[in-house]
């Protein structure tokens, strides 16, 4: 009796296991489609993803002048394959960038920040640096333009452009990211596009939460 039941046990395994190794041959294909983003957990080549910033409290020397301003805008990146690492990671090319913010004092004014030339390296990257749960670190070169514009002054805008990248780093939890900040690795020194040796304006610190749109 035990040896039957044992035999048709065997059996029925037999069957369930053809079963199921048929499914997975037909739909391999779409099976396999389907686990490769839950198993790296990075964006699709091609997409562009469009994030608001906030940087709350940026310290800025403008020559001898200490100021602090909000500066309020956002960017656009479209994601690219990462050929040194294309499992774990995607090269982000900055396709907008626009940020803002009002100076204090009796003179007033604006400050804009914007992407200043095309960006041809794709040197921004976001790392899938831990899958379950995932995390990431997201790295944002900016190359950038500064204008600052004091109208009440009769001067003419001041344009100035970063000496070396500004460089962002954020570890996140999820990607696009929702309000995660990102510091500053170094102060970003803006020169005079004519004179690149003397440094004009300073950013000492830029604390922006980014956030998916």
């Amino acid at each position: 009796m035990v040896f039957g039941q044992v035999k048709r046990f065997a059996r029925s395994w037999s069957v369930a296991a053809a079963g199921m190794a048929a499914v997975l041959l037909v739909g391999g294909a779409s099976a396999a489609q389907a686990v490769t983003p839950r198993q790296t957990g990075l964006p699709p080549v091609g997409a562009e993803i469009p994030m608001s910033m906030l940087a709350i409290n940026t310290p800025l020397q403008i020559r001898t002048a200490l100021v602090s301003v909000d500066f309020r805008g956002g960017m656009k990146v479209r994601v690219e394959q990462n050929p040194d690492d294309p499992i774990n990671s995607r090269r982000l090319r900055i396709v907008g960038f626009r940020m803002s913010a009002e100076l204090p004092g009796d003179d007033g004014g604006t400050i804009t920040l914007e992407q200043n030339d095309v960006d041809a390296d794709a040197a921004s990257m976001l790392k899938l640096t831990q899958n379950y749960p995932p995390r990431y670190e997201h790295i944002l070169s900016l190359p950038f333009t500064m204008t600052i514009d004091q109208p009440d002054s009769r001067r003419e805008p001041l344009v100035l452009v970063t000496k070396t990248p500004a460089l962002l780093v954020g570890r996140l939890t999820q990607y696009p990211p929702r309000g995660d900040l990102h510091q500053l690795q170094n102060p970003v020194d803006l020169v005079l596009p004519d004179d690149p040796d003397t440094t004009t304006a300073t950013i000492r610190k830029f604390p922006v939460k980014m956030g998916g749109l």
